[in-house]
């Protein structure tokens, strides 16, 4: 196995594992957070959105953006050029646009309120976060099966 093709299914496992902590969140954590009593869901989305900062998965998805049109320049004239190219661009857009231009700016709004203005922001956050969520597990999920269908057909 080359490195094109190692560096393919190595972006492929990241895109996947990024989809799966989205998925996590859109599944049954935001769901949790928003049935919890009292101000326990926007205080833990807080510390959660402190957190995300100093983790391994902030890596993976800015790391991400570059080395998906990395990959798709590596792989040059072959036949999973497209695939690559295709992955990095739903990626770019549907992960990395919908994180900086919808749940960033939610995320630092909801960490400068507190008590009832944080309560009263926290019922619409959680919704159209959630939503805006989706889209980023879909994202990152279609782009990493990009990344497996072209690496099939370089």
């Amino acid at each position: 196995m080359g490195g094109l093709e190692v560096s393919v299914l190595a972006g492929a496992l990241a895109l996947g594992l990024v989809a799966g902590v989205f998925l996590t969140f859109s599944d049954f954590v935001m769901t949790a957070l928003q049935r919890t009593e009292g101000d326990g869901g926007w205080q833990a989305m807080q510390a959660i959105n402190r957190q995300v900062y100093r983790s391994v998965f902030m890596v993976l998805l800015l790391g991400l953006v570059p080395a998906g049109f990395a990959v798709a320049l590596l792989a040059g004239g072959t036949g999973g050029a497209p695939w690559f190219l295709g992955g990095a661009i739903i990626y770019a857009i549907g992960t990395m646009g919908v994180t900086m231009f919808g749940n960033v700016p939610m995320n630092k709004r909801l960490d400068g309120l507190t008590g009832t203005e944080a309560a009263a922001y926290w019922r619409v956050y959680v919704v159209r976060w959630t939503r805006l969520n989706h889209v980023r597990t879909l994202a990152s999920a279609f782009a990493a099966l990009a990344f497996i269908i072209g690496w099939r057909m370089i």
